[in-house]
């Protein structure tokens, strides 16, 4: 019973003083932090695991010391390895965090130009992710390593190391894919978060970017999940690979009575009235002419994809509002000729037609005749009426077949059909 008991005390006494020691710790880092961020987030981040690690060791150390020996006291040390083991790891990732969110704290994301920001972003995340799950692993060997029967069997199983990996290699495949297709995005800067970018039609943002799955997240706040290995096996757009202004067109229909330059004069004056334009292209060129009408296209930039969204609408908006106000006669509209019946034409002379040598591709000269020759197949049977031979140039006759027993009957041989 007083073995008991001096365990009980001891205890108490080691985390009591773990505990005091941890706080006190504590309220020194926060008092750092109020002019040091890295202190500020140490104190927030690392407190909890700081203060797990060190009471569960101070148990142990004083079960191990002044535990005596008590009923399962070698169960119980091992219990208490295990938990330092989980504690320690706890607070290795804890502080690996900190490190990282101080990284990230020098570059800001929320600024126009926020390229490497984001690139730094995007392989840091990536980089926690793979730690994270490297201490996790780490941690569960050293635990299974504690143990003497797995330590036996270590050895076996690490001389069938091989088999069993090629074996787990094949039966992962597409998920060790998307792992290394998720490191290969975060260090070879093809897709970045924040990144916006096009795939399978939609438009939106990266949102999360994981080992296996990336997240974009549509203009209509949906989500679209794609694999990583989507990214480097099919095309996509990305709008804000080098930066993120972009250019934009809106495009109206009108007739061919419209003014061009005071229509551009009033883009002009859209584009220099708007915050959304960015001050570097602002033009209206005719890009069309057919069926009647003539198509404007205006060209214009912003300094990110939504602003140009808002932009590329505000100026369909107000072209149309000053078209409808300055030049309605220059609406779309259809014509048609309602005057009668066209007068029939008729075919000019032969003689008359030649002449006009250089409307002909396939006639009308040597070269059209040699070009015409090579795309026309044999002469057909024709009588001594029909035009088509007589307007035929003259070639010289073959000597005729003499018909085949199976033609005479009606059959077609194959000299005759070829």
């Amino acid at each position: 019973m007083s073995d008991f008991l001096s365990v009980v005390l001891a205890v108490v006494v080691a985390a009591g003083a773990a505990i005091l020691l941890v706080e006190a710790v504590h309220w020194l880092v926060g008092r750092l932090g109020r002019n040091s961020p890295l202190a500020a987030d140490l104190a927030q981040t690392a407190h909890k695991p700081f203060l797990a690690t060190v009471t569960v060791f101070a148990v142990q150390q004083a079960v191990r010391s002044f535990g005596g020996d008590f009923p399962a006291r070698d169960g119980v040390l091992h219990a208490l390895v295990i938990l330092v083991i989980a504690a320690g790891a706890w607070l290795v990732g804890a502080l690996l965090l900190v490190l990282e969110d101080v990284a990230l704290a020098r570059w800001r994301t929320d600024v126009a130009d926020n390229l490497k920001a984001r690139r730094l972003k995007t392989q840091v995340v990536m980089l926690r992710r793979v730690t994270v799950a490297a201490i996790v692993v780490v941690t569960l060997g050293v635990m299974l390593m504690t143990f003497p029967d797995v330590r036996t069997l270590g050895a076996s199983v690490l001389a069938s190391a091989g088999v069993v990996s090629v074996i787990a290699a094949l039966a992962a495949q597409s998920t060790l894919g998307n792992v290394f297709a998720g490191l290969q995005l975060a260090f070879s800067d093809a897709v970045r978060i924040d990144d916006v970018v096009v795939v399978e039609g939609e438009w939106g943002k990266i949102e999360e970017l994981t080992l296996t799955y990336v997240a974009v997240r549509i203009w209509d706040d949906r989500r679209l999940i794609l694999p990583t290995s989507y990214f480097t096996t099919k095309p996509f757009q990305n709008w804000t690979r080098t930066n993120s202004a972009v250019l934009g067109t809106a495009e109206i229909d009108v007739d061919w009575g419209i003014a061009v330059e005071p229509l551009r004069a009033e883009l002009r004056a859209v584009c220099e009235g708007s915050e959304l334009w960015d001050g570097r292209v602002c033009v209206l060129q005719v890009t069309d002419a057919v069926g009647g009408m003539i198509r404007l296209r205006a060209l214009v930039s912003a300094n990110d994809a939504p602003s140009l969204w808002d932009l590329r609408c505000l100026v369909r908006e107000r072209l149309v509002g000053w078209i409808w106000e300055h030049q309605q006669e220059s609406l779309p509209r259809v014509r048609a000729s309602v005057n009668g019946v066209a007068p029939a034409t008729h075919a000019k002379p032969h003689a008359e037609q030649d002449s006009a040598s250089d409307a002909r591709v396939f006639s009308g000269g040597r070269d059209g005749d040699e070009r015409g020759a090579a795309f026309v197949g044999p002469p057909e049977s024709a009588g001594p009426d029909d035009p088509a031979r007589a307007e035929r140039p003259e070639r010289a006759e073959r000597p005729k077949r003499a018909e085949s027993p199976a033609a005479a009957d009606g059959e077609s041989s194959p000299a005759a059909g070829r």
